[in-house]
């Protein structure tokens, strides 16, 4: 699937979304060969760069969200939207798509 190319300058989630920068594909395996970009796998470590406000509450309130602005995060395989805002790509997903914080 194609990523969505915006020209905005800011994205803000809404509600239990999470806006992620993804982390560079690997450009070689532990051999040491090259890979051709149409061999690379879909990265699915990235940094979380913008947060929605959280989930509504059957009583109204927030709940609030499990990971924070700068968390490295590891989510889904397929999960999400994928975004192009420049030469930068991001993925639009879910706070339920991400599977663990990672350090």
């Amino acid at each position: 699937m194609a990523a969505v190319s915006l020209s905005v300058s800011t994205v803000k989630p809404l509600g239990d979304r999470v806006f992620v920068k993804v982390s560079a594909s690997e450009e070689k395996t532990a051999g040491g060969i090259f890979l051709p970009d149409n061999a690379k796998e879909k990265p699915q470590v990235g940094e979380v760069v913008q947060l929605g406000p959280g989930k509504r509450n059957d009583d109204g309130s927030r709940q609030d969200m499990e990971v924070q602005i700068g968390d490295k995060v590891l989510y889904s395989k397929y999960a999400g939207t994928d975004i192009k805002l420049g030469t930068e790509e991001y993925v639009l997903l879910s706070e339920k798509d991400i599977l663990a914080v990672v350090s």
